[in-house]
């Protein structure tokens, strides 16, 4: 077991840095916050890089840093929100939906599913990870992993009024 050092680090993010960027893209929503989270989380694993197997695979673990960070921001910014927030903003409606408009309307509703339900479903329908890597990843079991699952996808049918088969027709 030999360790990692700096120049391993700077190739691990040039080669993965972009996979990482869309995962926290796809769970911020905003940019500017996923840029800042990822940056956040490639120090936490920059501090620890020397201590890593060199031999094995440093996404699971910088994924796992990433998905935790953005959970607790999560919750913190759900604190927040609800402090400052007198009234709900005014909801938007929608004009007949183009594919384009539909993204983005998956999009919104998916940041408004919670931090775990949102981290498997982007775990697993946008980085094609399986229940048992999800479960790694999130530290929880794959039971966990698929009720977080359907409960998430249950919240965004009903919310997009769409009626979605398994076989996606």
């Amino acid at each position: 077991m030999r360790r990692r050092d700096d120049e391993s680090f700077v190739r691990f993010v040039a080669e993965r840095g972009t996979a990482l960027m869309r995962t926290a893209l796809l769970m911020c929503g905003s940019r500017h916050d996923a840029e800042d989270a990822l940056q956040a989380a490639l120090e936490k694993a920059y501090r620890h890089w020397g201590r890593l197997d060199a031999d094995s695979d440093p996404e699971p673990y910088v994924k796992r840093i990433l998905v935790n960070l953005l959970i607790s921001r999560a919750r913190r910014w759900k604190v927040l929100r609800e402090i400052h927030m007198a009234r709900l903003p005014e909801v938007p409606t929608v004009a007949p939906i183009h594919a384009v408009e539909l993204r983005g309307e998956l999009m919104d509703e998916l940041r408004l599913l919670g931090p775990r339900q949102r981290a498997v479903l982007v775990l697993r329908y946008w980085e094609d990870l399986s229940e048992i890597e999800i479960a790694k990843v999130l530290g929880c079991s794959v039971g966990t992993v698929k009720s977080q699952a359907s409960r998430g996808l249950a919240k965004l049918r009903e919310r997009l009024d769409v009626n979605l088969t398994p076989t996606g027709r």
